[in-house]
């Protein structure tokens, strides 16, 4: 009885296993927040016609696996709520909320784990907020090629206290935020990776103005086809044709026969075998060859070893051998070059009535040379420093999972280069609007904090140029808002803590941009100057109800002359305008503003409490 009930349960697992599985997208998982009020993109692969059936909400949607192996359904625009259920085919997928999604990426600051900041704000640690979720999206930098697919290990976690843990601090703080003022489902999608630099993050097509970022396409074909093993699967079978292959004594080594090459060579040798042998077992002797091999007789594999010193001893098994014409097939791999079948060693069959020697006139084929692949590499030598493994595999992955926005917070490992920065990140906000076919993708930006020690002078600052290029980009590129943090950060820590106040100027940023509140979400904008005798003159926009110095009078202002030395100078408010002047400038030409690594006590601001941006009149 216990035979036959194994025997059912056996019948079953099997006709399942005939039955090809949909796969889905890690994002495609439990706890996932969906983005609301727009058509949704489900999708996954099998294999090539699959037909796969997505239910929901009451409906279902019919669709199959294109020749590709990938399936997708549009689903209609689905109002804010949940939790519910998606059955895809035999898949079930629950606590599905309905609500906003956004993209959240960058370096360091954007990935610093909320485990930091428990004892700054101990709310965390009782967090208990099932409306809001995380996916973080595994590293994977693919320089070479898009991938179709994140890594393995993503997963989706909502924000109660046994999983706020797996978050990411800035991702937590924005979609509390998000939650308390909306009031719906809440969804972070973080991609991002410490260390990294815009230019990893941005796709080959919008690096084409930088050429030492690109990857030579072309190079990379003739690589994959050099490091391809040609006869893998065909060389091997007993009818292949290779009348067409040269010929070569064995024993022997490949130099000694005129064979520059490292790699990997096909050696077949026709035989005969008499009729005493005809199905029988039989042993091979291949002596000692250089240096791992695999072997074939009449396309049957048997046997292989992995380096050069073991006699090759293999059994060939009952059947194989056949009276006649038969054939043996040597795969040979020597990556150091000078392969071959060493000399004075036995290379024979023997069966139990005779003996088949395999010296003599064997007929070969290069499958792989990887002196070829050296002199591609030679055109693919900036691998290491090329743009676009970032985005390669962790945006372009998740390119149909529908987002309300994007979060960019990066800029840190770009300061010791700025001067292309806000290329860079216009680049970036155009090559991901065009991934998503979005034009109008919103993107909330965060400007750097303030970092490092203070300086006594006016000085030159790497971080002062990053912030300049993100207000640039603020100002100029439609659709985009921006974060001023100078006041949060830490001068001895390039990590701040502070990611609160960072998602509070965030989201209000939001709420304009993408909510359409009616609101001053920014502080004071640099507009224009004009220089009144031995003073400057400026005027700003975003001023709202008032221009005010936070906790008195205005400071790090600093001016220069034509001589482009920059003084401290003295800053008053005269309306909705800002009066500049030092004695140590009496023709000023320019005027900069919270210009430093770290301009902590810089306090320009609107009535309103938000802090202007920094800048300079100048372009020195």
């Amino acid at each position: 009885m216990r035979n036959k009930l194994f025997l059912v349960f056996l019948a079953i697992l099997t006709t399942q296993c005939l039955v090809a599985a949909v796969r889905l997208p890690s994002l495609i998982s439990d706890r996932m927040v969906l983005q609301r009020d727009i058509e949704l993109k489900i999708w996954g692969w099998a294999d090539k016609g699959e037909k796969v059936t997505v239910r929901f909400q009451e409906k279902h949607y019919y669709t199959e696996a294109g020749a590709d192996g990938k399936w997708q359904v549009i689903l209609p625009a689905q109002k804010a709520g949940g939790p519910y259920l998606m059955e895809i085919n035999a898949l079930i997928i629950r606590d599905i909320l309905i609500g906003d999604v956004w993209l959240c990426s960058g370096q360091s600051n954007m990935e610093t784990p909320i485990a930091r900041l428990v004892e700054k704000f101990p709310e965390i640690s009782v967090s208990n907020n099932h409306m809001i979720r995380h996916f973080k999206v595994p590293t994977q930098n693919t320089v070479e090629s898009v991938q179709d697919n994140t890594a393995d290990g993503g997963k989706w976690y909502s924000a109660i206290a046994s999983d706020v843990m797996n978050w990411t601090a800035l991702a937590y703080f924005y979609a509390q935020e998000a939650y308390q003022h909306n009031g719906v489902p809440v969804g972070m999608l973080v991609s991002s990776l410490g260390g990294s630099a815009i230019e990893s993050w941005i796709s080959q097509e919008h690096l084409i103005e930088f050429p030492s970022l690109l990857v030579d396409q072309e190079a990379l074909k003739e690589r994959t086809s050099a490091e391809a093993d040609k006869g893998a699967g065909l060389w091997s079978r007993a009818n292949w044709d290779d009348t067409a292959w040269d010929t070569m004594q064995m024993p022997g080594l490949w130099r000694d026969n005129g064979l520059l090459a490292s790699g990997v060579v096909y050696y077949r040798k026709d035989f005969t075998v008499p009729t005493t042998m005809d199905g029988r077992h039989a042993k091979l002797y291949m002596g000692m060859l250089i240096d791992s091999d695999s072997i074939f007789i009449n396309g049957h594999f048997v046997g292989t070893t992995g380096y050069m010193y073991p006699p090759r001893k293999y059994d060939i098994p009952a059947g194989v051998l056949k009276a006649g014409q038969n054939n043996i097939t040597v795969k040979l791999t020597a990556n150091r070059g000078n392969g071959g079948f060493v000399r004075d060693k036995s290379y024979k069959i023997v069966g139990d009535d005779a003996e088949i020697d395999l010296h003599g006139t064997w007929k070969y084929r290069v499958a792989k040379n990887l002196s070829n692949i050296k002199r591609v590499e030679e055109k693919l030598v900036n691998l290491k420093s090329a743009g676009s493994g970032l985005y390669n595999g962790m945006i372009y992955p998740i390119r149909d999972y529908n987002v309300r926005g994007a979060i960019w917070y990066q800029g840190e490992s770009n300061a010791g280069q700025p001067h292309t920065y806000e290329t860079y990140l216009k680049s970036l906000i155009t090559s991901w609007r065009a991934l998503y076919q979005w034009a109008e993708m919103p993107f909330l930006l965060v400007q750097l904090p303030n970092y490092m020690e203070k300086s006594a002078v006016p000085q030159e600052s790497g971080w002062a140029k990053i912030r300049e290029a993100q207000f640039k980009t603020a100002l100029e590129v439609p659709h985009t808002a921006m974060a001023v943090t100078y006041d949060v950060g830490e001068w001895n820590d390039i990590h701040p803590l502070n990611k609160k106040d960072v998602a509070q100027r965030l989201f209000l940023g939001a709420r304009k941009l993408v909510y359409d509140e009616k609101l001053l979400s920014s502080g004071p904008l640099y507009k224009d100057m004009k220089i009144a005798g031995d003073k400057i003159v400026l005027s700003f926009t975003e001023v709202g109800a008032a221009l005010v110095g936070k906790g008195g009078a205005l400071r790090h202002f600093a001016i220069a002359g034509a001589d482009k030395k920059f003084f401290w100078a003295e800053a008053v408010i005269k309306g909705n305008k800002v009066i500049v002047g030092s004695r140590d400038v009496s023709k000023p030409v320019a005027v900069r503003y919270a210009w430093s690594d770290n301009p902590e006590d810089a306090n320009l601001m609107n009535k309103e409490g938000l802090l202007a941006s920094p800048f300079r009149t100048d372009n020195w």
